[in-house]
Parts: C-alpha cells; sequence; structure tokens
C-alpha cells in the first residue's frame, strides 16, 4: 500500500451499502444512491480516468471513489496527483474488499477481476495501437486487446470495453473474439474535449509565448526507445537553437511514462541546455491538450498526442515512427508510414516552412477516421453506457448531452529569459531592419553567424567580452539607466550600443561615441502598444550602424521586422535643460 494512498484512504465502514436508505447524521447533502470506482494503473490512465469520470454527476446521486491499480512500472508520481485533487483515494487493498456498482478505467490488467464491481474500460490514449509483449505476452495484440489482459480462466473480465472506432471492434474480434460482444464504439471523448477548446486558442497561445508574431512549435514525445526522445534526444535543443527565437516559440510534450521512469528531475536536467535557450515544457498531468490547439506545428512521433494533433489539423512532421512497436494492421501504424517526415540533421527551419506551404488537411483525414469516430457524440455515448450500469440503484441518464469544457490552460516550466543571442539581420533604406536572433548554448555553438548581443545577466566567460550589443533587461534597477550606461561603457569598449530598459515601451539607448537617444514603440490607433525588447532593439541599432547604405539618421526612426511581425520605434535625443 502507498503512503499517500494509506493516509487518503477512508475506514472501510465509513460508508455502507446497507445504509444507503438512512440517510447518514454527517451527511449535508443527499446520500448517494450508486458509488462508482476509478481505477488508475499509471499517470496517463489515471488523468484520462479523472476526465471520463466527469461525466458523472453527483446530483445524479453519484458518489466518486479512485484506487491505483498496483504493478505497474510507470506508477511514479501516481499517489500525489490523485492526493492533489482533493478525491476520494482509496488504497487497493480497501478498493477490493467493499462493493461498487461500477468500475472504470482507462487500462486494463488481469488483477482487476478482484474488484466487486462490473468493470467499464477505455483506452488512454487514440485507440489501441502498441505492442507491449510484457503486458500482453502476445507479439500480434496490441496492448488493451489482448487475451491476457481481457481474459481470466475463460471468462472476459470487463463487462464493457469502449474503444473509439468500430475498426477496433473488429480487431478484438479478431485477436480475442470472447470478448468482441462486450464492445462498444464510444468515440474519444478526450479529443471532443479538444475541439471543444478551439475557441480558447489565443488564451493558450498567450500562456505559451505564441503572441507578436511568433508562431508555435511543439514537440511531441512517446515513451520508449522508438520515440522521438529515444532516437533524437538533441532535437528539443536543436529547434530551440535553429529556429529564429523573435519568430518561433517551442514547447515540448513527453508521455507521462518519460516521467514516471526518468523522474522530473531527471527529465528537466535532461532537457536543461535546451530550456537555457528558451524551450517551454508542458508538464505531465495537464497542458498537453491545451498545446495541440495552440501549435502551428507539430514535431512528434507515433503517440496519442501527434495523432491527436494531426486530426486537429495541425502541421504534422515525425522524426520517429515507432513501426517496431507499432500493431502493424492499426491506424495508429498507418499514420507512422503516411505522415510527412522531419529529418533531425537536416534544416529544421526550411523544412518547417515546406511542410507549411505543402499541409493539406485530408491527406490524413483517411487515417483519423479510421481511428476517431462519434468525435461529436462521445461524450453522450460514453456516459449512456456507464449510466446502464447504475439503473437498478435508480439513477437515470440526465437529459441531453454533456458539454464538453475547454480543457486547462498551459502552465509550462520555464526558465529565466534566454540572455545571449547570435544576430543576423540586414536594413534597407527606408529604416526597416530584419532581424533574427538564435539563442547562444555553451557547448553547443560553434561558430557565430552575425554578431552577439547578450544581456547583463549573461555569466559565460567569454561571450559579454565578444559582444557588440549588451542590454540591461531590468527597469527597476539599483542604479540609474544614465549612470550603468556610463559604467558599462567603460567597462566593454568592444560595445557598439548599450541599452537600458526604462520601461515595458521605453529604453535608453548609447551608440558608441557616445549618443544617447531615448528609444519608444509607436502604435496605430485602435492598436496596443507593444512592448520593446532591448536586446531586439540594441540588435536592430547595431544591424543599422554597420550598414554603410542607411541614408536616414535614428532620429527618422526604425521599423523592427522580425518575421511577418513589425513594430515602429521612435528615437528621441536628449533634451537641453535651459
Amino acid at each position: 500500500m502507498s503512503s499517500v494512498s494509506s493516509l487518503l484512504s477512508r475506514p472501510s465502514g465509513w460508508f455502507r451499502r446497507s445504509g444507503r436508505t438512512a440517510p447518514s447524521r454527517w451527511n449535508t447533502l443527499d446520500a448517494p444512491k450508486a458509488e462508482v470506482l476509478g481505477v488508475a494503473r499509471t499517470l496517463t490512465s489515471a488523468t484520462r480516468v479523472v476526465d471520463v469520470m466527469h461525466l458523472l454527476r453527483p446530483e445524479d446521486g453519484i458518489e466518486k471513489y479512485y484506487t491505483v491499480n498496483p504493478g505497474s512500472a510507470f506508477a511514479d508520481g501516481l499517489d500525489s496527483y490523485l492526493s492533489g485533487l482533493g478525491i476520494h483515494v482509496l488504497s487497493w487493498e480497501e478498493a477490493t474488499r467493499r462493493p461498487f456498482d461500477l468500475a472504470v478505467s482507462c487500462s486494463v490488467h488481469p488483477t482487476m477481476r478482484r474488484l466487486d464491481a462490473p468493470l467499464m474500460v477505455l483506452p488512454h490514449g487514440a485507440g489501441y495501437n502498441r505492442l507491449v509483449t510484457e503486458s500482453t505476452g502476445d507479439a500480434l495484440a496490441p496492448a488493451g486487446l489482448s487475451r491476457r489482459e481481457l481474459m481470466w480462466r475463460g471468462k472476459v473480465v470487463p463487462q464493457a470495453i469502449g474503444v473509439s472506432h468500430q475498426g477496433q471492434i473488429d480487431r478484438l474480434a479478431e485477436i480475442c473474439p470472447e470478448a468482441a460482444p462486450y464492445a462498444l464504439a464510444v468515440g474519444d471523448w478526450c479529443f471532443q474535449r479538444i475541439t471543444a477548446s478551439m475557441s480558447h486558442r489565443d488564451r493558450y497561445r498567450s500562456r505559451l509565448g505564441a503572441v507578436d508574431g511568433r508562431r508555435l512549435v511543439v514537440v511531441h514525445s512517446t515513451w520508449s526507445e522508438h520515440s522521438l526522445l529515444g532516437r533524437h534526444p538533441e532535437l528539443p535543443l536543436r529547434l530551440v537553437t535553429s529556429l529564429p527565437a523573435d519568430e518561433f516559440a517551442v514547447a515540448a510534450v513527453f508521455h507521462p511514462n518519460v516521467w514516471a521512469r526518468h523522474t522530473r528531475a531527471g527529465v528537466l536536467e535532461r532537457l536543461g541546455a535546451a530550456m537555457d535557450a528558451g524551450l517551454m515544457i508542458i508538464p505531465p498531468q495537464e497542458g498537453w491538450r491545451a498545446a495541440v490547439v495552440a501549435s502551428d506545428w507539430v514535431v512528434g512521433d507515433h503517440g496519442s498526442t501527434s495523432f491527436y494533433s494531426a486530426a486537429a489539423d495541425r502541421v504534422t512532421m515525425l522524426a520517429a515512427t515507432g513501426l517496431d512497436e507499432l500493431d502493424p494492421l492499426s491506424p495508429a501504424a498507418a499514420f507512422a508510414r503516411g505522415a510527412p517526415r522531419l529529418d533531425p540533421g537536416g534544416d529544421v527551419l526550411a523544412q518547417l516552412l515546406d511542410a507549411a506551404r505543402r499541409h493539406d488537411p485530408a491527406a490524413l483525414r483517411p487515417v483519423v477516421d479510421g481511428q476517431l469516430a462519434s468525435v461529436d457524440t462521445s461524450g453522450e455515448v460514453t456516459r449512456a453506457r456507464m449510466y446502464e450500469f447504475l439503473a437498478e440503484r435508480g439513477v437515470r441518464v440526465p437529459p441531453g448531452a454533456p458539454r464538453p469544457l475547454p480543457v486547462p490552460a498551459p502552465e509550462p516550466v520555464r526558465r529565466a529569459q534566454v540572455t545571449a543571442y547570435d544576430v543576423t539581420g540586414a536594413h534597407d533604406a527606408w529604416g526597416t531592419v530584419e532581424i533574427r536572433r538564435r539563442p547562444l548554448v555553451a557547448g553547443h555553438h560553434t561558430e557565430a553567424l552575425g554578431f552577439y548581443a547578450v544581456t547583463t545577466e549573461e555569466n559565460h566567460p567569454h561571450w559579454p567580452d565578444a559582444a557588440e550589443v549588451l542590454a540591461r533587461t531590468v527597469a527597476d534597477a539599483e542604479v540609474a539607466a544614465l549612470d550603468w550606461i556610463a559604467d558599462a561603457a567603460l567597462r566593454h569598449e568592444n560595445l557598439n550600443v548599450l541599452v537600458a530598459r526604462l520601461d515595458e515601451t521605453r529604453c535608453l539607448v548609447q551608440l558608441r561615441g557616445g549618443r544617447q537617444l531615448e528609444a519608444r514603440t509607436e502604435r496605430a490607433w485602435g492598436a496596443r502598444r507593444a512592448a520593446l525588447d532591448p536586446v531586439l532593439l540594441g540588435s536592430a541599432v547595431n544591424l543599422w550602424l554597420t550598414d554603410l547604405e542607411r541614408s536616414k539618421d535614428l532620429t527618422d526612426g526604425l521599423t523592427l521586422r522580425t518575421g511577418e511581425w513589425s513594430v515602429r520605434v521612435a528615437f528621441t535625443p536628449p533634451t537641453p535643460i535651459l
């Protein structure tokens, strides 16, 4: 018994089934008519079963409990996740000692036969696709549909087997025909919630930094040696250092089994260099669905999250296919064979842009439709089947279909702002400066593409001395901007431009030779005033300084352009004090 589950377990006599007709004096609300148990085995299945259990309404007289079916190699973090939800959590021993009207699980294991309740199982991803011989004992049956998992002593353990598409029932009939009569195509409640969240795309994108013209690339990796992270562990770092930082935001979604196997600290440490360069990592409990909605590109593998992204019509490219561990007859295998590829060793920027130009949402639609059916009615069908088990207790199916709530906004794990960039760009005769900044990472960056621009927080032993631009990004600093600039100009003779932030939209700028200007962003009528990034501003001014063909003075203003986004910046010289 886990320590957390033990602490949260209710005493076995806390609520007696025989006492249902006589409400306890401890109850504030009406005593429940039926008790339903949610069964988790891994963090992946736990998040899915909690989601599905929301289809059961307490106001219909349903009391919900949860337990952990022990024995999985990927159970780490499961107890803390459940305990943090404020729900009834029972130990496995207690859950098997008391009866329930229904048990719902998004994974299946033969030991679930010990439960005194009809068992309904559902997939914890986009269907049943992966070959896991350790669970199935079968090199041909995908996990969740094997005889070893579904049968015990000649009898089918679950009384209901939810699948996302009729084709999976046909596959089940081939693998375990005894179980096929218990199967029902219920669609995919998880994907229904994703589609219901599309109107929240702007809010999700804001949380992930996809603002001011930035487009969002999300890296998705399932678990195992065949996954994207298993095959190309350097790809997140390569993406975040190869893509211009002002044009792209990069986030990563890793399967909960990656976190369970390698620990939270291990995952974040392994991706530390990429995080220093701006990579955001989505926690395993929640946020990946919002990332699917928010994304422009997905770089993934054969995992369900990549499949969902393609189903949501996102530009999806695979860096790993996982065909070695997929049921070759599954839609996931067809997806892995047919989705566009990304070469991790090639020019990733060019590949992303080319994939966007070639993107045809209809290309993978037959594969998607072969895995996900009844997308708009999944919640209704799933709830109706669960309520059938509760009818004898007087629980009736609520009128109308359940309304899928938008998924929560993402809360990415991120580090401090990038402190050093390699900058390239150009300046035209009309005062427009094109800028491309790529983050610098120690040990990864070997050759400069342009010039270096750093902030005062950068502590690399050589980059500040090699930089042409130095920026102080904190406005509320101890030393006044003018004093800091004067001191920094004496200490760093190599600098062409120094910039000190004054507030969100204004900066103080000093050029080589001592000329000082105040810069501020301008705005069109009806538009918000854009923030002014001191490093971006300093980089633009340095590009203007090094362009011998410039025909305008800075006081004429500059237009800073990064990709499709631009902002107009005005410069004001000091006003003499009379």
